[in-house]
């Protein structure tokens, strides 16, 4: 079986959107990994929020091995994932004014705290308010967004604006509107999105940024291991005791 023209043009697209994000991004990437890195430092607590697929990439930085014990997901129920029934509900919920407010004055959030908030198109009510909410209360907000749906496309906020109006630090994945790489005779539709790659990679590299950050502070950065390799276990307990109070993702 030949290899395929389009997986290869769906990689060679990707690679250049991941070197694109790389080069022209590598400011603001330092920016949101030295606030990532100060929150931590200072005894803040960081949340990570998208909704849709946008939460596949906070989902990707919470409890994870190799990533920090004390990033936590902000949850907005019927949004998080494809399993709610139907899953047209959640794009519905997206659009909804004061929901945002009505998950953050229930959240731990407060000030001094740090959200990283997720959304391709930064269109909808709930991420920009979220935004708008969360540094009113006195939060860091950090934006990973595409700056192309600002003017590719209109907002659905009463404000009229976007995600990005609303953030201290913002980065832009590049991604075009409409969140497809390719197009193919016989296909009616583009195809093949590469959002989800290259946000996840922005927030990992945010994260690799915040945990050189600490160590230049002389802080041990507070990072989970593997449970699947010996000792990751007893590992995770002392950093989940020592940081018990910053985790919200466990009893």
């Amino acid at each position: 079986m030949s290899d395929s023209k389009l997986a290869g043009q769906f990689f060679d697209a990707a690679i250049g959107l991941l070197e694109r994000v790389r080069d022209e991004e590598a400011g603001a990437v330092a920016a949101a990994g030295a606030a990532i890195a100060e929150t931590v430092a200072s005894g803040g607590r960081l949340f990570a929020f998208g909704a849709g697929h946008s939460s596949l990439a906070a989902q990707d930085v919470v409890y994870r091995a190799g990533g920090l014990a004390l990033m936590n997901l902000l949850a907005v129920p019927g949004t998080v994932g494809v399993d709610v029934m139907p899953a047209t509900l959640g794009s519905a919920l997206e659009r909804v004014d004061g929901l945002a407010s009505a998950v953050l004055d229930s959240s731990p959030a407060r000030s001094g705290d740090l959200l990283v908030i997720i959304s391709l198109s930064g269109r909808n009510a709930l991420p920009v308010e979220m935004a708008q909410n969360a540094r009113a209360l006195g939060l860091t907000v950090v934006g990973v967004t595409s700056v192309a749906y600002t003017t590719g496309t209109k907002s659905r906020h009463v404000s009229g604006g976007f995600l990005r109006d609303h953030c201290d630090i913002v980065l832009d994945s590049k991604i075009a509107v409409g969140d497809a790489e390719l197009t193919a005779d016989g296909v009616e539709a583009p195809f093949a999105p590469a959002s989800t790659v290259v946000t996840s990679a922005l927030m990992q590299a945010m994260m690799a940024t915040a945990a050189e950050e600490l160590v230049a502070r002389g802080i041990e950065p507070p990072l989970l291991r593997s449970g699947n390799v010996d000792g990751g276990h007893e590992w995770n307990g002392r950093v989940m005791r020592e940081y018990g109070d910053r985790i919200f993702y466990r009893h």
